[in-house]
Protein backbone atom coordinates (compact mmCIF):
# COMPACT_ATOMS: atom_id res chain seq x y z
CA UNK A 1 0.00 0.00 0.00
CA UNK A 2 2.89 2.60 0.37
CA UNK A 3 4.53 1.48 -2.23
CA UNK A 4 1.25 2.75 -4.28
CA UNK A 5 0.80 5.51 -2.29
CA UNK A 6 4.53 6.63 -3.22
CA UNK A 7 3.67 6.09 -6.98
CA UNK A 8 0.51 8.12 -6.80
CA UNK A 9 2.32 10.94 -5.22
CA UNK A 10 5.13 10.57 -7.79
CA UNK A 11 2.51 11.41 -10.38
CA UNK A 12 0.89 13.65 -8.60
CA UNK A 13 4.29 15.62 -8.59
CA UNK A 14 5.12 16.01 -11.92
CA UNK A 15 1.63 16.30 -12.84
CA UNK A 16 1.91 19.63 -10.13
CA UNK A 17 5.24 20.80 -11.92
CA UNK A 18 4.18 20.08 -15.53
CA UNK A 19 1.28 22.36 -15.05
CA UNK A 20 3.21 25.17 -12.48
CA UNK A 21 5.81 25.15 -15.96
CA UNK A 22 2.88 26.17 -18.13
CA UNK A 23 2.73 30.00 -18.86
CA UNK A 24 -0.35 31.81 -18.05
CA UNK A 25 -2.50 32.27 -21.50
CA UNK A 26 -1.12 28.75 -22.61
CA UNK A 27 -3.13 27.28 -18.92
CA UNK A 28 -6.10 29.55 -19.47
CA UNK A 29 -6.96 28.75 -22.61
CA UNK A 30 -6.71 24.85 -21.83
CA UNK A 31 -8.88 25.40 -18.83
CA UNK A 32 -11.61 27.18 -20.20
CA UNK A 33 -11.94 24.68 -23.44
CA UNK A 34 -12.08 22.01 -20.58
CA UNK A 35 -14.39 24.04 -18.08
CA UNK A 36 -16.75 25.12 -21.30
CA UNK A 37 -17.09 20.87 -22.24
CA UNK A 38 -17.93 20.09 -18.54
CA UNK A 39 -20.12 22.48 -18.40
CA UNK A 40 -22.03 21.53 -21.96
CA UNK A 41 -21.48 17.64 -20.17
CA UNK A 42 -23.38 18.47 -17.37
CA UNK A 43 -26.36 20.50 -18.53
CA UNK A 44 -26.70 18.04 -21.31
CA UNK A 45 -25.97 20.39 -23.86
CA UNK A 46 -25.42 19.38 -27.09
CA UNK A 47 -26.88 21.66 -30.01
CA UNK A 48 -23.46 21.81 -31.50
CA UNK A 49 -25.06 23.62 -35.09
CA UNK A 50 -26.06 26.59 -33.34
CA UNK A 51 -22.24 27.27 -32.00
CA UNK A 52 -19.87 25.34 -34.75
CA UNK A 53 -18.39 26.51 -37.62
CA UNK A 54 -21.42 26.42 -40.47
CA UNK A 55 -20.15 28.26 -43.26
CA UNK A 56 -23.71 28.59 -44.89
CA UNK A 57 -25.56 30.02 -41.73
CA UNK A 58 -22.19 32.47 -41.61
CA UNK A 59 -22.92 33.34 -45.29
CA UNK A 60 -26.79 33.65 -45.24
CA UNK A 61 -27.02 35.20 -41.35
CA UNK A 62 -23.57 36.96 -40.86
CA UNK A 63 -23.22 34.94 -37.70
CA UNK A 64 -19.48 36.23 -37.41
CA UNK A 65 -19.83 34.81 -33.38
CA UNK A 66 -19.66 31.35 -34.79
CA UNK A 67 -15.69 32.01 -35.67
CA UNK A 68 -15.04 32.16 -32.03
CA UNK A 69 -17.20 29.80 -30.45
CA UNK A 70 -16.50 26.88 -32.54
CA UNK A 71 -13.22 27.19 -31.72
CA UNK A 72 -13.90 26.87 -28.17
CA UNK A 73 -16.63 23.77 -28.28
CA UNK A 74 -15.60 20.21 -28.08
CA UNK A 75 -17.32 17.17 -29.15
CA UNK A 76 -16.28 14.63 -27.02
CA UNK A 77 -13.99 14.00 -24.04
CA UNK A 78 -11.53 12.08 -26.59
CA UNK A 79 -11.53 15.40 -28.67
CA UNK A 80 -11.10 17.66 -25.92
CA UNK A 81 -8.27 15.57 -24.04
CA UNK A 82 -6.26 15.23 -27.27
CA UNK A 83 -6.07 19.16 -28.25
CA UNK A 84 -5.71 20.31 -24.95
CA UNK A 85 -2.59 17.63 -24.57
CA UNK A 86 -1.13 18.80 -28.41
CA UNK A 87 -1.96 22.67 -27.54
CA UNK A 88 0.08 22.77 -24.21
CA UNK A 89 3.60 22.29 -25.18
CA UNK A 90 3.08 24.11 -28.51
CA UNK A 91 1.39 27.34 -26.69
CA UNK A 92 4.10 26.80 -24.23
CA UNK A 93 6.90 27.17 -26.40
CA UNK A 94 5.03 30.12 -28.31
CA UNK A 95 4.37 31.97 -25.52
CA UNK A 96 7.65 31.95 -24.33
CA UNK A 97 9.16 33.38 -27.87
CA UNK A 98 6.57 35.80 -28.05
CA UNK A 99 4.83 36.83 -24.85
CA UNK A 100 1.53 36.19 -23.19
CA UNK A 101 -0.33 39.37 -24.82
CA UNK A 102 1.00 38.61 -28.42
CA UNK A 103 0.47 35.11 -28.39
CA UNK A 104 -3.30 36.17 -26.99
CA UNK A 105 -3.77 38.14 -30.19
CA UNK A 106 -2.12 35.78 -32.13
CA UNK A 107 -4.77 32.94 -31.76
CA UNK A 108 -7.55 35.51 -31.91
CA UNK A 109 -5.90 36.23 -35.53
CA UNK A 110 -6.00 32.47 -36.19
CA UNK A 111 -9.58 32.01 -35.21
CA UNK A 112 -10.52 34.81 -37.55
CA UNK A 113 -8.13 33.77 -40.56
CA UNK A 114 -9.24 29.72 -40.18
CA UNK A 115 -12.81 30.72 -40.67
CA UNK A 116 -12.72 33.22 -43.34
CA UNK A 117 -10.45 30.95 -45.24
CA UNK A 118 -12.72 27.72 -44.69
CA UNK A 119 -15.74 30.04 -45.81
CA UNK A 120 -13.94 31.02 -49.26
CA UNK A 121 -12.27 27.69 -49.71
CA UNK A 122 -16.08 25.79 -49.13
CA UNK A 123 -17.91 28.02 -51.44
CA UNK A 124 -15.00 28.26 -54.05
CA UNK A 125 -15.48 24.00 -54.10
CA UNK A 126 -19.27 24.31 -53.96
CA UNK A 127 -19.45 26.94 -57.06
CA UNK A 128 -16.85 25.72 -59.17
CA UNK A 129 -17.74 25.33 -62.84
CA UNK A 130 -15.83 22.22 -62.98
CA UNK A 131 -17.52 19.78 -60.58
CA UNK A 132 -19.95 21.01 -57.86
CA UNK A 133 -19.03 19.69 -53.94
CA UNK A 134 -21.95 20.94 -52.01
CA UNK A 135 -21.54 19.35 -48.82
CA UNK A 136 -18.67 21.62 -46.97
CA UNK A 137 -20.78 24.90 -47.18
CA UNK A 138 -23.11 22.72 -44.94
CA UNK A 139 -20.20 20.80 -42.54
CA UNK A 140 -20.23 21.63 -38.98
CA UNK A 141 -16.81 21.87 -37.70
CA UNK A 142 -15.99 22.36 -33.92
CA UNK A 143 -12.68 22.13 -32.09
CA UNK A 144 -9.68 24.10 -31.53
CA UNK A 145 -7.52 21.93 -33.87
CA UNK A 146 -7.90 24.34 -37.06
CA UNK A 147 -5.66 26.97 -34.68
CA UNK A 148 -3.03 24.06 -33.42
CA UNK A 149 -2.38 23.11 -37.10
CA UNK A 150 -1.51 26.79 -37.81
CA UNK A 151 1.01 26.87 -34.64
CA UNK A 152 2.18 23.88 -35.49
CA UNK A 153 3.52 25.57 -38.67
CA UNK A 154 4.12 28.50 -37.02
CA UNK A 155 6.02 26.75 -34.35
CA UNK A 156 8.18 24.70 -36.90
CA UNK A 157 9.50 28.07 -39.05
CA UNK A 158 10.39 29.69 -36.19
CA UNK A 159 12.21 26.67 -34.37
CA UNK A 160 13.97 26.36 -37.55
CA UNK A 161 14.54 22.41 -37.22
CA UNK A 162 14.83 20.39 -40.43
CA UNK A 163 12.87 17.58 -39.45
CA UNK A 164 9.90 16.54 -37.15
CA UNK A 165 9.23 13.17 -35.79
CA UNK A 166 5.55 12.20 -36.25
CA UNK A 167 4.25 10.36 -33.39
CA UNK A 168 7.99 8.86 -32.42
CA UNK A 169 7.87 6.68 -35.64
CA UNK A 170 9.82 8.07 -38.52
CA UNK A 171 10.59 11.89 -39.37
CA UNK A 172 10.04 14.08 -42.33
CA UNK A 173 11.13 17.06 -43.45
CA UNK A 174 10.05 20.23 -41.54
CA UNK A 175 8.35 21.75 -44.04
CA UNK A 176 5.90 18.76 -44.69
CA UNK A 177 5.22 18.26 -41.07
CA UNK A 178 1.54 19.74 -40.89
CA UNK A 179 0.52 18.32 -44.65
CA UNK A 180 1.56 15.25 -43.36
CA UNK A 181 -0.43 15.06 -40.25
CA UNK A 182 -3.23 16.41 -42.28
CA UNK A 183 -3.34 13.71 -44.30
CA UNK A 184 -2.90 10.90 -41.54
CA UNK A 185 -5.64 12.60 -39.48
CA UNK A 186 -8.17 12.39 -42.27
CA UNK A 187 -6.93 8.55 -41.96
CA UNK A 188 -6.70 7.62 -38.56
CA UNK A 189 -9.36 9.13 -37.27
CA UNK A 190 -13.18 9.71 -38.22
CA UNK A 191 -15.00 12.50 -38.50
CA UNK A 192 -12.40 15.12 -38.59
CA UNK A 193 -13.09 18.47 -40.97
CA UNK A 194 -10.62 18.32 -43.61
CA UNK A 195 -11.18 21.62 -44.58
CA UNK A 196 -10.91 23.01 -41.20
CA UNK A 197 -7.68 21.85 -40.80
CA UNK A 198 -6.67 22.76 -43.73
CA UNK A 199 -7.57 26.37 -43.16
CA UNK A 200 -5.20 26.24 -39.92
CA UNK A 201 -2.54 25.44 -42.30
CA UNK A 202 -3.09 28.20 -44.61
CA UNK A 203 -3.42 30.57 -41.79
CA UNK A 204 -0.16 29.59 -40.85
CA UNK A 205 1.86 29.85 -43.69
CA UNK A 206 0.25 33.37 -44.08
CA UNK A 207 1.47 34.63 -40.82
CA UNK A 208 5.15 33.26 -41.29
CA UNK A 209 5.32 34.77 -44.94
CA UNK A 210 4.35 37.93 -43.50
CA UNK A 211 0.91 38.35 -45.65
CA UNK A 212 -0.94 39.20 -41.72
CA UNK A 213 1.78 42.16 -40.99
CA UNK A 214 -0.43 44.77 -41.53
CA UNK A 215 -2.90 42.88 -39.52
CA UNK A 216 -0.44 43.02 -36.56
CA UNK A 217 -0.29 45.86 -34.16
CA UNK A 218 2.32 47.89 -33.26
CA UNK A 219 5.03 47.06 -29.44
CA UNK A 220 3.52 50.10 -28.08
CA UNK A 221 0.14 47.88 -28.25
CA UNK A 222 1.43 44.87 -26.58
CA UNK A 223 2.95 47.46 -23.47
CA UNK A 224 0.08 49.79 -23.17
CA UNK A 225 -1.99 46.09 -22.61
CA UNK A 226 0.58 44.96 -19.98
CA UNK A 227 0.01 48.37 -18.33
CA UNK A 228 -4.07 48.30 -18.06
CA UNK A 229 -4.42 48.19 -14.15
CA UNK A 230 -7.48 46.33 -14.63
CA UNK A 231 -4.81 43.42 -15.94
CA UNK A 232 -2.26 43.87 -13.01
CA UNK A 233 -3.15 40.96 -11.15
CA UNK A 234 -2.63 38.67 -14.18
CA UNK A 235 0.58 40.57 -15.18
CA UNK A 236 2.40 39.89 -11.73
CA UNK A 237 1.12 36.24 -11.66
CA UNK A 238 4.63 34.13 -12.15
CA UNK A 239 3.22 32.46 -15.08
CA UNK A 240 2.36 35.83 -17.03
CA UNK A 241 5.71 36.62 -19.93
CA UNK A 242 5.83 40.14 -20.84
CA UNK A 243 6.15 40.53 -24.63
CA UNK A 244 9.86 42.01 -24.45
CA UNK A 245 10.93 39.15 -22.16
CA UNK A 246 10.51 36.35 -24.27
CA UNK A 247 12.64 34.51 -26.13
CA UNK A 248 13.12 35.94 -29.59
CA UNK A 249 14.66 33.72 -31.66
CA UNK A 250 13.69 32.77 -35.48
CA UNK A 251 11.72 35.19 -38.12
CA UNK A 252 9.00 36.63 -35.71
CA UNK A 253 6.34 38.46 -37.83
CA UNK A 254 6.15 42.02 -36.53
CA UNK A 255 3.71 45.07 -37.39
CA UNK A 256 4.84 46.90 -40.69
CA UNK A 257 5.96 50.01 -41.40
CA UNK A 258 3.01 52.09 -43.23
CA UNK A 259 5.18 53.89 -45.49
CA UNK A 260 6.03 50.18 -47.38
CA UNK A 261 4.22 49.68 -50.31
CA UNK A 262 2.15 46.68 -49.60
CA UNK A 263 2.70 45.11 -52.96
CA UNK A 264 6.75 45.38 -51.91
CA UNK A 265 6.05 43.90 -48.41
CA UNK A 266 3.75 40.89 -50.26
CA UNK A 267 6.50 39.82 -52.85
CA UNK A 268 9.07 40.87 -50.37
CA UNK A 269 7.83 38.69 -47.88
CA UNK A 270 6.53 35.96 -49.78
CA UNK A 271 9.38 35.03 -51.87
CA UNK A 272 12.03 35.36 -48.90
CA UNK A 273 9.74 32.71 -46.88
CA UNK A 274 9.11 30.72 -49.75
CA UNK A 275 12.54 30.33 -50.58
CA UNK A 276 13.69 29.61 -46.78
CA UNK A 277 11.30 26.44 -47.17
CA UNK A 278 12.54 25.16 -50.41
CA UNK A 279 15.33 22.72 -50.72
CA UNK A 280 18.26 24.54 -51.95
CA UNK A 281 22.03 23.52 -52.00
CA UNK A 282 25.00 25.95 -50.44
CA UNK A 283 28.64 25.68 -50.52
CA UNK A 284 29.79 27.43 -47.52
CA UNK A 285 32.72 27.99 -45.06
CA UNK A 286 33.17 26.89 -41.71
CA UNK A 287 33.01 30.38 -40.75
CA UNK A 288 29.55 30.80 -42.90
CA UNK A 289 27.79 27.87 -40.83
CA UNK A 290 25.06 29.42 -38.39
CA UNK A 291 22.37 28.83 -35.90
CA UNK A 292 18.94 28.33 -37.72
CA UNK A 293 17.45 30.54 -34.59
CA UNK A 294 19.20 33.18 -35.49
CA UNK A 295 19.36 33.59 -39.56
CA UNK A 296 21.60 35.93 -40.84
CA UNK A 297 25.59 35.51 -41.52
CA UNK A 298 27.54 37.09 -39.05
CA UNK A 299 29.79 39.47 -39.13
CA UNK A 300 33.43 40.24 -37.11
CA UNK A 301 33.69 43.38 -35.55
CA UNK A 302 37.29 43.97 -36.66
CA UNK A 303 39.41 46.39 -38.87
CA UNK A 304 39.18 45.58 -42.03
CA UNK A 305 42.76 45.87 -42.97
CA UNK A 306 45.61 43.52 -42.05
CA UNK A 307 47.37 45.66 -39.34
CA UNK A 308 46.13 44.74 -35.81
CA UNK A 309 44.27 47.74 -34.17
CA UNK A 310 45.55 48.83 -30.80
CA UNK A 311 43.26 47.14 -28.93
CA UNK A 312 44.38 43.87 -30.51
CA UNK A 313 48.06 44.18 -30.64
CA UNK A 314 47.91 45.51 -26.63
CA UNK A 315 45.70 42.28 -25.99
CA UNK A 316 48.11 40.16 -28.02
CA UNK A 317 51.34 41.99 -25.69
CA UNK A 318 49.81 41.47 -22.77
CA UNK A 319 49.41 37.74 -23.24
CA UNK A 320 52.99 37.57 -24.28
CA UNK A 321 54.00 39.31 -21.24
CA UNK A 322 52.34 37.47 -19.20
CA UNK A 323 54.82 34.14 -20.55
CA UNK A 324 57.76 34.36 -18.08
CA UNK A 325 59.54 32.65 -20.85
CA UNK A 326 59.16 35.43 -23.84
CA UNK A 327 62.25 36.06 -25.13
CA UNK A 328 63.74 39.46 -25.48
CA UNK A 329 63.38 39.24 -29.33
CA UNK A 330 59.62 39.11 -28.99
CA UNK A 331 59.22 42.06 -26.15
CA UNK A 332 61.08 44.39 -29.17
CA UNK A 333 58.77 42.96 -31.66
CA UNK A 334 56.08 44.11 -30.13
CA UNK A 335 56.93 47.13 -28.76
CA UNK A 336 57.71 47.80 -32.52
CA UNK A 337 54.26 46.53 -33.07
CA UNK A 338 52.47 48.66 -30.74
CA UNK A 339 54.22 51.56 -31.52
CA UNK A 340 53.29 51.66 -35.19
CA UNK A 341 50.09 51.18 -33.97
CA UNK A 342 49.68 54.17 -32.30
CA UNK A 343 51.38 55.77 -35.24
CA UNK A 344 48.71 54.68 -37.75
CA UNK A 345 45.90 55.87 -35.32
CA UNK A 346 47.53 59.11 -34.96
CA UNK A 347 46.52 59.50 -31.58
CA UNK A 348 49.76 60.49 -29.95
CA UNK A 349 50.41 64.01 -29.37
CA UNK A 350 53.38 65.64 -27.93
CA UNK A 351 51.79 65.99 -24.38
CA UNK A 352 51.06 62.48 -23.80
CA UNK A 353 54.67 61.46 -25.12
CA UNK A 354 55.81 63.70 -21.97
CA UNK A 355 53.40 61.88 -19.50
CA UNK A 356 54.40 58.99 -21.06
CA UNK A 357 58.20 59.39 -20.91
CA UNK A 358 57.32 60.49 -17.19
CA UNK A 359 55.70 57.62 -16.25
CA UNK A 360 58.60 55.21 -17.77
CA UNK A 361 60.80 57.26 -15.77
CA UNK A 362 58.86 56.45 -12.21
CA UNK A 363 58.41 52.71 -13.58
CA UNK A 364 62.56 52.32 -13.79
CA UNK A 365 63.25 54.48 -10.93
CA UNK A 366 60.89 51.61 -8.66
CA UNK A 367 63.78 49.23 -10.04
CA UNK A 368 61.57 47.57 -13.44
CA UNK A 369 63.66 46.76 -16.31
CA UNK A 370 63.20 49.69 -19.13
CA UNK A 371 62.56 47.77 -22.06
CA UNK A 372 59.47 45.58 -20.04
CA UNK A 373 58.34 48.84 -18.15
CA UNK A 374 58.39 50.41 -21.91
CA UNK A 375 56.50 48.01 -23.38
CA UNK A 376 54.21 47.19 -20.11
CA UNK A 377 53.06 50.99 -19.76
CA UNK A 378 52.60 50.79 -23.71
CA UNK A 379 50.22 47.98 -23.58
CA UNK A 380 48.66 49.27 -20.30
CA UNK A 381 47.54 52.87 -22.72
CA UNK A 382 49.74 55.06 -20.34
CA UNK A 383 48.47 53.55 -17.16
CA UNK A 384 50.67 52.89 -15.10
CA UNK A 385 48.65 50.97 -12.20
CA UNK A 386 47.30 48.53 -15.32
CA UNK A 387 51.62 48.90 -16.55
CA UNK A 388 52.79 48.09 -12.47
CA UNK A 389 50.30 45.08 -12.40
CA UNK A 390 51.69 43.50 -15.70
CA UNK A 391 55.06 43.63 -14.76
CA UNK A 392 54.60 41.85 -11.26
CA UNK A 393 52.40 39.47 -13.04
CA UNK A 394 55.53 39.06 -14.95
CA UNK A 395 57.92 38.27 -12.16
CA UNK A 396 55.84 36.14 -10.42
Amino acid sequence: MSMISWMQAGVSTRLNQWWSSTPFITSGVTIICAAIYLVCLLVGYDSYAEICFLPSAVASHFQVYRFYTSVLFHGSLLHVLFNMLTFVPLGTELERIMGSVRLLFLMFLLATTNAIFHLIVAFLVDYNPLYHVSYLVDECSIGFSGVIFSMIVIETSLSGVQYRSVFGLFNVPAKWYAWILLILFQFLASNVSLLGHLSGILSGFAYTYGLFNYLLPGPSFYSSIEGLSMLSVCVRRPGFILCTGGTTYGQLPTHSNMSTPPSALINANFLRNISSWMPSRRTSTVQEQEDPRFPGRGRTLASTGTEPTAREANANLHARLLDNSTPSELLTNSQHTAANTVRADATVTADQTDTFDEELKKLVGMGFERTQAEVALAAADGDPNVAIEILMSQQD
